[in-house]
């Protein structure tokens, strides 16, 4: 074939997600194996949305509501906003996509921190646009950094808050400093896909901006909390003006039924909703405290995963941990050689990663043996 593609497009690396525990197993051998390598809810999705998802089984021959009229209300209703600022997506990444869609040229920028989530770069590049890279510092956002980087070719600014991979976020002072300095025609787009995670209260959160005139984007998603990844539902929250833009482009019936049966369910479980935090922060605890008493140093988050320093090679690390059935995240295409990226799973699993790094990290001079 002779297909004339764009540079631009030529230029894209492709996300390459985790792997299936499935797959993982049949190119390893092993049996019984654990991920801790998704940011996905140990505890599987909400009882609640479970029924609600067999019961809307029924009617699959049908086109899903495609504005989402009910589900929408009802989301609106929650976050108190109306539900003309609510954009669905399939996946809050749809939403990603269709901001840069609608509000980036070829020529235009769009900056973003260094390492954070991949798929900013990927839907930048997509429409032609130049994507800025601007590296954390000490692992959180430098918002100081990234207005100096700001130019007359400036469309959006992406924060990822709380940043994935490094579990940092924003602070509200240092936010609003930042955001008092920024053109009233850039697009300031807010991740907030682990913020129902958050515990200090300090922590920025997009919703309390959405009236202040500027056009700032919240991004959420029921991926992580919820325990909904597979069904692939998140949504935007942003101004009207700007909501009305991204609907004219939006799929048609981009939120199958399932996921908007789920999804609706799930904001009614808040029994669910306590019980993963309370998994995620207590399991947190836990493992600090035992990577203490091995001596391997790990970095605070506000998410439900973290960054370990293994001091050696992270794809090393990696391959010893899938040996033994526990499935984690090699930093090293994050720019991070010897992190790797944990998410905390059910109690009985974070025993079995604790048991995992403690044999792969000690070498076997340091291993003390019974007396013969």
């Amino acid at each position: 074939m002779n297909l004339s593609v764009p540079d631009y497009i030529l230029s894209i690396s492709p996300y390459v997600p985790g792997k299936p525990i499935e797959e993982l197993e049949r190119e390893y051998g092993i049996r019984n194996s654990i991920k801790l390598a998704s940011n996905e809810n140990p505890l599987g999705p909400s009882p609640m949305a479970l029924k609600a998802i067999q019961e809307a089984m029924g009617k699959l021959h049908r086109y899903p509501d495609g504005s989402g009229y009910y589900f929408v209300r009802k989301l609106a209703e929650k976050l108190g906003v109306s539900p003309a600022n609510i954009v669905l997506g399939n996946g809050s990444d749809e939403v990603i996509g269709m901001l840069t869609r609608v509000f980036l040229q070829p020529g235009d920028e769009a900056i973003l921190p260094q390492p954070s989530f991949l798929m900013y770069d990927i839907s930048v590049r997509c429409d032609g646009a130049t994507p800025i890279y601007v590296p954390l510092e000490s692992l959180s956002i430098d918002l100081d950094s990234i207005k100096t980087r700001i130019s007359s070719k400036t469309r959006m600014i992406f924060l990822c808050n709380p940043n994935n991979p490094t579990g940092t976020i924003l602070k509200k002072k240092a936010f609003e400093h930042f955001l008092a300095d920024i053109p009233w025609d850039i697009v300031i787009v807010l991740d907030e896909a682990y913020i129902e995670f958050v515990r200090d209260h300090d922590c920025v959160r997009g919703l309390d901006y959405l009236a202040s005139g500027q056009p700032v984007v919240t991004l959420r998603t029921f991926s992580k909390i919820y325990g909904l990844a597979g069904l692939r539902i998140g949504y935007g929250i942003m101004p009207e003006k700007m909501a009305g833009l991204l609907n004219r482009i939006r799929m048609p019936f981009n939120a199958n039924s399932l996921a908007q049966a789920g999804a609706s369910a799930a904001l009614d479980d808040y029994e669910f909703f306590q019980k993963t935090l309370s998994t995620i922060h207590e399991g947190l605890d836990f493992l600090y405290g035992e990577l203490e008493r091995i001596g391997l140093e790990y970095f605070p988050t506000q998410t439900n995963f973290f960054l370990i320093d293994v001091k050696k090679n992270a794809g090393d690390v990696f391959e010893d941990m899938l040996k033994q059935g526990v499935i984690v995240r090699s930093m090293i295409s994050y720019g991070f050689p010897e992190y790797i990226r944990v998410n905390v799973g059910t109690h009985e699993e974070n025993v079995r990663f604790i048991k995992a790094i403690e044999n792969v990290i000690q070498k076997p001079d340091d291993r003390i043996f019974p007396e013969c």
